[in-house]
């Protein structure tokens, strides 16, 4: 047993130096940490696996297939580069102007727009139509698109001139306009038009709000400095880009300290198209506008004064309104053309009986768009601005005659009668202006001058 014994021991001294041999270090480490810990110290058993430093190195030569890689790099980079640039087209463009604006240098896309009777027609001389371009790292056109709209009819154009393989190709296709609301407040300090372009509203807006209110508000003579405004409106958009201005949905009014308020709503009852409504349910619509002109200037009212070819002191039976040669002349009501032709000192001149005996006068016109005994609508086109007759410049001379006797036209209109909200259609009316009135608060909250 003794023998075995030794023979045990024997054995694993050899074991031990076996392994001394071949791991010398971390033996080494294992006696120290014995040392320093005494016979009480605990110590973990050393991993006896090979040392990664001693153990063999192999080198591997294998072949990557690179086109994969390459595409792919290529798909990148060309990704990378396209960029992107907007314009507005002038009626001074040509090809190249345009091309350039966008910062495209491509003599074959310039060679095509001069040639594609699609891009003639939609870009070259058209003036305020939107287009993009997207280029590649040489500048070489990849794609133009130019968008616009032509009609108010609830749709948009949009031409694409696309490179392909064959060589460039281009389309024209009509899509729905997309409308969004936006709001904008704004404080007069010396005109509306300058007031409302402080706050971005497009020119027909701004005729809107003046139109919407003429009935309460003398635009000529009344504004103060300080009045102010708040307007919520449409504007209609195609792929996201604004193409025009629609419609006023709601407004308010302050003149001198005086809140007027309006919203466009479409009586379900009553029949007919929409119109404006106090938040009360009153319709702002009279039954004569204040102004055959959508927004001018009046250079004499309906008062006493030198008359500046006679040069005498008259009686200025009407209103003079100042406007460019052919601006469009509406009614002011609905009736019937009694004359229309060429009548002393009025020169071309339109009149127009409404009931109750009242007629008005619109002279000095270029050109006459109506015939005697045609019925007329309120709003619709008579004539256009002129300087015929006894007039010293383009002008558009303006009266308003109750059983022949003449009126002052600018009272006419706020005393004319308005219609409300038919009892039906009552309820839902009011939980439309209850919408409404907040919208206005927001829109009364933004920076006077301001839009969003």
């Amino acid at each position: 047993m003794k023998h075995g014994l030794n023979q045990a021991v024997e054995q694993c001294v050899v074991r031990a130096a076996a392994l001394v041999q071949q791991y010398p270090k971390r033996i080494t480490a294992i006696i120290a940490a014995l040392l320093v810990g005494g016979t009480g110290a605990t110590f973990a058993v050393a991993n006896f696996a090979p040392d990664a430093s001693d153990l063999p190195v192999r080198t591997v030569v294998e072949t990557v297939q690179s086109d994969l890689l390459a595409a792919r790099n290529e798909d990148i980079s060309e990704l990378a580069m396209r960029l992107y640039r907007s314009e507005t087209t002038r009626s001074s463009d040509t090809a190249d102007t345009l091309l350039k604006r966008l910062g495209v240098i491509d003599p074959q896309a310039a060679a095509y727009l001069r040639a594609d009777a699609q891009a003639q027609s939609a870009l070259l001389g058209r003036a305020g139509r939107n287009v993009t371009a997207e280029v590649n790292e040489r500048q070489g056109l990849l794609k133009l698109s130019a968008r616009w709209s032509p009609v108010d009819d609830g749709t948009f154009k949009r031409l694409t001139i696309e490179k392909t393989v064959s060589g460039f190709r281009s389309q024209v296709e009509t899509l729905p306009l997309v409308a969004n609301t936006r709001l904008a407040s704004g404080v007069i300090n010396s005109s509306l038009f300058a007031a409302t372009d402080d706050a971005r509203l497009p020119d027909s807006i701004a005729t809107q709000v003046a139109e919407i209110f003429s009935g309460d508000i003398d635009f000529h003579r009344a504004l103060r400095k300080g009045d102010r405004f708040s307007v919520v409106y449409e504007t209609l958009e195609g792929d996201g880009e604004p193409m025009r201005a629609g419609r006023v949905l709601s407004a308010e009014f302050v003149n001198a300290g005086k809140p007027f308020q309006a919203m466009w709503f479409k009586d379900p009852v009553a029949p007919g198209k929409g119109g404006y409504y106090t938040l009360a349910g009153e319709s702002l619509r009279r039954a004569f506008l204040a102004s055959p002109l959508e927004f001018s200037r009046v250079t004499s009212g309906f008062k006493m004064r030198f008359h500046p070819i006679l040069q005498t002191w008259r009686a200025h039976l009407g209103v003079d309104y100042a406007a460019a040669t052919g601006t469009p002349v509406r009614s002011v009501g609905d009736g019937t053309v009694d004359f229309a032709g060429v009548q002393g000192g009025f020169g071309n001149v339109v009149m127009v009986k409404h009931r109750n005996n009242q007629t008005t006068v619109y002279a000095h016109l270029s050109r006459i768009h109506v015939k005697k005994g045609q019925n007329v609508s309120q709003g619709q086109n008579i004539g256009a601005v002129g300087a015929t007759g006894w007039a010293t410049g383009p002008h558009l001379h303006f009266e308003f005659r109750v059983n022949g006797v003449h009126h002052d036209p600018l009272t006419i209109a706020r005393q004319s009668e308005a219609v409300p909200v038919s009892t039906a259609a009552k309820p839902l009316f009011d939980k439309a202006a209850q919408s409404v009135r907040a919208q206005l608060a927001s829109a009364a909250q933004l920076t006077p001058g301001s839009a969003e």
